[in-house]
Parts: structure tokens; C-alpha cells; sequence
């Protein structure tokens, strides 16, 4: 009697634990990027005003630590892991005199994904 008493205790707990690892959702960041203007000098009528910013490669910091990078992809969208907190995104690498490639500020709550659009300035004029 007192090993059923164990083994059904010892299946509680299993069934427990599957369900909370289930019912938490990641939180994060994640949505797309896009850089404008297109090109240098004015826009023809059937120019795109914008286009993805892909295959660039972004730094997550909290304070002064790097806490995560990720790479945009082809269409400018990504998606980044992180724990709840606030953090502020920018483009990897050195600054250029020209363009725009954030700071963002991201706020991220426990167990949801914030959705973003930022527009990047590629500086051409």
C-alpha cells in the first residue's frame, strides 16, 4: 500500500510538471525591421519608399551587458528570447556617420512576445 501511496504521488508530480512547462510561453521581442529611403535622390512613383533591413546582425543590452544578439532575416523580421526587463536594441558593429540603426527600446513581460516595427534611416539623401 505504501508503494502505490509513491507511485501515485510520484505520477502527480509528473503530470505537474509537464503541464507547467506546457503552459509557459516564451517572452521576447520580435517583429521587422525596414530601412528608408530605398535610394539616393528623389523617389520615381513606382519606387518602394521602404525596404526589409535583412541579414543584419543587432545587439540586445540591458545596462551595459550584452545580454543576446540576433540576425534579421531575407524579409527584415526576427525574433529574440529574453527574460522579462526592459532593453535597449541597436545594430551591431560601428556607427556610421549616416543612417539610423536604433537605439530601440523594448519593454518584455513574463511569458509574451512584444511585437515591434522600426524603421531604420539608411542616411541617403
Amino acid at each position: 500500500m505504501r508503494v502505490l501511496g509513491l507511485t501515485t504521488a510520484l505520477a502527480s508530480i509528473t503530470i505537474l510538471t509537464c503541464s507547467c512547462l506546457g503552459s509557459s510561453p516564451d517572452s521576447g521581442v520580435e517583429g521587422i525591421v525596414t530601412i528608408s529611403p530605398t535610394r539616393p535622390g528623389p523617389l520615381r512613383r513606382d519606387d518602394p519608399v521602404s525596404k526589409p533591413l535583412s541579414d543584419t546582425v543587432f545587439v540586445v543590452q540591458a545596462g551595459e551587458k550584452t545580454v543576446a544578439t540576433f540576425t534579421t532575416d531575407k524579409e527584415g523580421r526576427f525574433r529574440v528570447t529574453l527574460p522579462p526587463g526592459h532593453f535597449v536594441i541597436s545594430r551591431k558593429g560601428e556607427k556610421s556617420a549616416a543612417g539610423y540603426f536604433g537605439p530601440f527600446d523594448a519593454d518584455v513581460v513574463s511569458g509574451k512576445m512584444t511585437k515591434v516595427e522600426w524603421q531604420c534611416d539608411s542616411g541617403m539623401r
